[in-house]
């Protein structure tokens, strides 16, 4: 009896045990559109228990103990919320709604103005990658004077070394010559033409809210020289409180950086005001002689003006100038000393340039838009028995209108370009003075044809004053099947006339450069397409992996070639088309404060001449870009950082070596105001005068090669930075 007695209690205790045991059910939705938030995660620290949300935001928990426990409820993006639960759930509870609201820095989301649309980005079918934030700061960290490796370090973009000794660079786009790359100042041309020499190098980043980049044709949005794509420099503007920052950066390379940003707003005038001095000390990490940096001064001021005269109007106006000499080439005679018979190359450049935009709000949903740019660009380039100058003047003018709501979205305008060079000096035989025109006319819709389903189409039509009409309609479409999943199509022609200011050109300091005969020549044409898939999903609590995956595929007939004619350099269009086609990953994980990023670009560009294919030189197939970081929001971050390089094809008909890139970069914040930062930039010292050289012949008469790998080596930076 006793024994019967002992059992029946031990059952009734397991029976107590298995209903202590309660199940939890949410439903985890965001606050501001009710969608569900597929990979949200919910933890109780107490029990050491957690899962995450299926596709319709739903989770599922069971074996709770009886008892009171905060439930914590997060997703990337998303304020952290925390709740109070006892269990068991009052009868009736069923089902729990968990609304998440966007974390404050999402809030302010990101409004991508280079496809001229007021939506947000995950809102628009053409697909823009933007550098904004904490990531634009951290790339500025290490290269304050200039915006060379902000770029570079992007898959897909790649920037090209053109000199050996005064580092001048240019932009190529999925592995197309820099002339087919568009460069925006808030969505003007201020970089084209001759002005676009030296422009990578001569623009500090520090006064950019963001940075946005189209992949592929996009000469519809903004006219001919957008074939590879436009990258858009967009300028930071007063905000509700002042801001007032400076920046103090020295190298190991003897470099200096010193810029300062001011930004306030008074009732109905604003203002923003950036000034920067960067100085580069002649170096020679090789020991061979000759500037890996040249020696180089340089002063920006950049004021601008923010009239807002309702609530509806506003106006800014602003100018940028930017002075600067800077002189490479023999080692000894950069640092100033006396050399007999030494090479150099001198360059003097000063860039005046104004921005004006007004804007005016008709009613709820009508915008009218009239914008203009001037710029005035004069350089002189002086290398042994040879100088070449001359002044540019180029003038953009543009007026839009637009209207709509959420559903459809309508714009359209009017701009003319005028682009006038005036050579100073040089071969007076051989002239490149020219003085050209476009007027375009433009037209853009962006409809939700569905809930799924959002169409952007344009057209535009330019007439140039010395090639004719060009037609450019595009289109892209974007298909969102679920929260999850993002789908974009789009496509385009483009156009570029033809100009004696490319990468060649440059490389030979413009020297026995034959004119442009216009009659010879017609406007390279291009067509081109892509795809790209982006996913989002979570692998366990807190641990989430985004992706993207880009197809692409671009074709310009007639391109324009620089050939050799008897000891002059003359442009040619043989018949036939260069293309590229490749594909780009982007891969990201995130886990609480840790993030990785892992990309790859593989580019195919090759050239179809007479029934031949062969390479296009200084492009790598393969390319890796990895980032580790650690990063404690306004405290401390840290990363490390890998990018890979396969080899090259090279002018000469050689074949570059593979390299790795690599890099540690860190920032402490000290108090409210004040913070540190440190970078270690390649440590391992990859250049290319350790494994290849960059010239054939003797010191005082190189015959420079292709620069296809950096030339600088381990250099480190550190400073200090101080808001107000």
């Amino acid at each position: 009896m006793k024994r019967n007695t002992i059992l029946i209690v031990l059952a009734l205790c397991g029976i107590l045990r298995l209903h202590a045991q309660n199940e939890f059910r949410a439903h985890i939705i965001d606050h501001k559109t009710g969608d569900p938030l597929f990979g949200a995660t919910v933890l109780i620290s107490e029990l050491k228990m957690g899962g995450t949300s299926d596709e319709s935001g739903k989770i599922t928990m069971d074996g709770i103990p009886d008892g009171k426990y905060t439930l914590r409820f997060s997703y990337v993006g998303y304020e952290t919320l925390e709740r109070s639960f006892t269990f068991p759930l009052v009868a009736d509870r069923g089902t729990v709604v968990i609304e998440l609201h966007a974390a404050p820095e999402e809030m302010d989301q990101v409004t991508i103005t280079s496809t001229r649309s007021t939506r947000s980005i995950e809102d628009i079918p053409t697909r823009v990658e933007f550098i904004a934030g904490e990531e634009l700061s951290e790339k500025g960290n290490m290269k304050p004077g200039d915006i060379r490796m902000l770029l570079n370090e992007s898959t897909g973009i790649q920037t090209q070394q053109t000199s050996a000794t005064s580092y001048n660079s240019s932009i190529r786009i999925q592995g197309l010559d820099g002339k087919y790359t568009q460069l925006l100042r808030d969505g003007m041309p201020l970089y084209s033409g001759f002005s676009g020499g030296l422009s990578l190098m001569q623009i500090a980043p520090l006064d950019l809210r963001q940075v946005e980049v189209i992949k592929g044709a996009a000469s519809t949005l903004y006219g001919g020289g957008a074939i590879a794509g436009l990258v858009n420099l967009i300028t930071k503007t007063p905000g509700e409180e002042r801001e007032l920052s400076f920046m103090l950066n020295g190298t190991s390379a003897l470099g200096l950086d010193i810029s300062g940003f001011y930004s306030e707003r008074i009732g109905k005038v604003g203002t923003t005001v950036f000034a920067s001095y960067n100085l580069g000390t002649p170096y020679d990490p090789a020991d061979i002689g000759l500037t890996a940096i040249p020696d180089f001064n340089r002063f920006t001021l950049n004021p601008k003006l923010f009239i807002y005269f309702n609530d509806k109007t506003t106006l800014n106006a602003g100018v940028n100038i930017i002075s600067e000499d800077r002189v490479g080439g023999n080692l000894e005679y950069a640092r100033g000393e006396q050399v007999p018979d030494p090479y150099f190359e001198e360059n003097q450049t000063d860039r005046i340039s104004t921005q004006m935009q007004l804007n005016s709000k008709i009613g709820d949903s009508k915008r009218l838009e009239f914008k203009n740019s001037l710029n005035f660009y004069d350089r002189s380039i002086a290398v042994p028995d040879y100088v070449f100058a001359g002044n540019q003047f180029s003038s953009f003018s543009e007026l839009n209108f637009s209207w709509g709501d959420d559903q459809i979205e309508w714009i359209t305008g009017l701009n003319l370009w005028t682009d006038q060079f005036r050579q100073a000096e040089g071969n007076p035989d051989e002239d490149l003075s020219y003085s050209n025109a476009t007027l375009g006319g433009f037209m853009q819709n962006t409809w939700n044809l569905h809930s799924l389903w959002t169409l952007e189409s344009g057209f535009r039509l330019d007439y140039q004053n010395q090639y004719g009409w060009f037609p450019l309609p595009r289109f892209s479409l974007m298909f969102n099947p679920a929260s999850t999943w993002t789908f974009r199509l789009g496509g385009g022609l483009g156009y570029k006339t033809p100009t004696v200011f490319s990468e060649e050109a440059e490389r030979l300091q413009f020297r026995n450069i034959r004119p442009l005969d216009t009659a010879a020549l017609s406007a390279e044409r291009s067509v081109g397409a892509n795809f790209d898939i982006n996913h989002r999903m979570p692998l366990a609590p807190d641990l989430v992996m985004t992706s993207n995956l880009l197809f692409y595929y671009t074709q310009i007939r007639d391109p324009l070639q620089l050939t050799s004619i008897n000891g002059f350099f003359e442009f040619t269009q043989p018949a036939g088309y260069v293309d590229t086609q490749g594909v780009e990953v982007n891969l990201k994980w995130s886990y609480r404060d840790l993030k990785l990023f892992v990309g790859y670009t593989y580019a195919n560009v090759k050239e179809h001449y007479n029934g031949e294919t062969s390479q296009f030189p200084l492009v790598a197939n393969h390319r890796l870009n990895n980032v580790l970081m650690y990063e404690k929001h306004d405290n401390f971050w840290i990363g490390l950082e890998a990018y890979y390089f396969s080899p090259q094809q090279l002018n000469d008909g050689t074949t570059g070596q593979s390299y790795w890139i690599t890099g540690v970069m860190t920032e402490k914040r000290i108090g409210e105001h004040l913070s540190i930062f440190l970078n270690f930039e390649n440590f391992l010292d990859t250049r290319q005068t350790a494994f290849d050289t960059i010239y054939t012949g003797d010191l005082s008469d190189p015959q420079f090669r292709d620069i296809y790998a950096p030339v600088d080596g381990f250099v480190v930076n550190g400073g200090v930075k101080l808001n107000l």
